[in-house]
């Protein structure tokens, strides 16, 4: 597949909310701006592989009820994240794999049956000019990505579409990232802040995701979480996957859109790499607080990061088992080989 020097992709249909997101707009917090970026950053790095990018590059991340486009331009594209009907020109296709769409087909992604979020990756990215360092969309504050706001049908957005060439590739399901179970969390920075009790209620509760969750937040049911003395301190900053108790009792996980400062004591802070798994629970899921300490988060920080190194020689051909060496420690590859001590030897 080839395509020329650049085209346009155009929005159809822009669901409950598509925005461009990349890794997000970083040093500008100490002027009140949020960073923003994508919610489940897992995904995005997988979809932008897929498609042959830099994992940094800007996709368009859609909740819940997907997205329909099409394009004046031959492209390559990649969908990762959650999972729903898919697409193009009428015809099923695969996520976690790249596809080629020729020019004036219709792709559209339906409504997730798992997860919550979609990352589509176009290969070449989207020639739209970075606000602050960053294509990340902030609807809030009206910043960066295509106007500041949400996508909406009829929207034109300037693609890169370079020419692309080599197979499609997928990434077999064995190592897709897994979002279920505990979420893990470095207690404090105000821990000292709740009864005994409350930090038990915490990490024993069963949590429910509320309708009341959005990019900027996600706030749980479930017990009160008592409070000393109060549940208001001075400002402070916050940052991604901070969980503060407001004066209801009940957690409020902050999220990308976050206020950069809050004045409400927290709990407890998620770890880096169990944000995906926030970003892809749907309303009325449950959810469980694992602590672990700082060393130990540490830890899984550098597991985390070789495991999406590693993630760079799981891509297979499309259609293909590939010869990874998972693939091939699962082939029997000696065939009507037997054990040669096992069997007599006939001279």
């Amino acid at each position: 597949m080839s395509a020329g020097p650049g085209g346009t992709l155009t929005v159809h249909d822009g669901g409950v909310l598509a925005t461009l997101q990349d890794f997000g707009r970083f040093g500008w917090q100490r002027a009140g701006i949020s960073a923003s970026g994508a919610m489940d950053a897992v995904a995005m790095h997988i979809a932008n592989r897929l498609a042959g990018n830099a994992p940094g590059v800007a996709v368009i991340e859609a909740a819940m009820t997907g997205l329909a486009f099409s394009a004046d331009v031959p492209l390559r594209i990649a969908l990762a994240g959650a999972e729903g009907a898919f697409t193009i020109a009428g015809a099923p296709a695969a996520p976690w794999r790249a596809h080629d769409v020729p020019a004036g087909a219709d792709v559209r992604i339906g409504a997730a049956r798992t997860g919550l979020r979609f990352y589509l990756a176009v290969a070449g990215g989207f020639a739209v000019a970075p606000v602050m360092g960053s294509l990340s969309t902030h609807t809030r504050s009206a910043l960066g990505g295509f106007h500041g706001r949400a996508l909406a049908a009829g929207d034109r957005l300037p693609v890169v579409a370079p020419p692309v060439a080599g197979p499609c590739l997928s990434l077999p399901a064995a190592r897709r990232p897994d979002t279920g179970g505990p979420v893990r969390v470095v207690m404090g920075p105000q821990d000292d802040a709740f009864t005994a009790a409350g930090l038990e209620t915490f990490l024993a509760a069963v949590w429910r995701l509320s309708v009341r969750a959005d990019r900027m937040g996600c706030e749980l049911e479930g017990p009160a979480i008592g409070h000393r003395a109060g549940f208001n301190i001075v400002s402070d900053g916050i940052v991604n996957g901070s969980v503060q108790v407001p004066g209801h009792g009940r957690p409020v996980v902050l999220l990308a859109d976050r206020q950069p400062t809050g004045g409400y004591p927290k709990i407890a802070t998620v770890i880096g790499p169990d944000l995906a798994k926030l970003a892809q629970r749907r309303p009325g899921e449950e959810i469980r607080f694992r602590a672990v300490g700082a060393d130990e988060a540490e830890a899984i920080a550098r597991d985390h990061a070789r495991w999406l190194a590693a993630l760079e020689t799981a891509l297979v051909p499309a259609g293909s088992p590939g010869l990874s060496s998972e693939f091939l420690l699962a082939q029997n590859l000696a065939g009507d080989a037997t054990d040669a001590a096992a069997e007599p030897f006939a001279g």
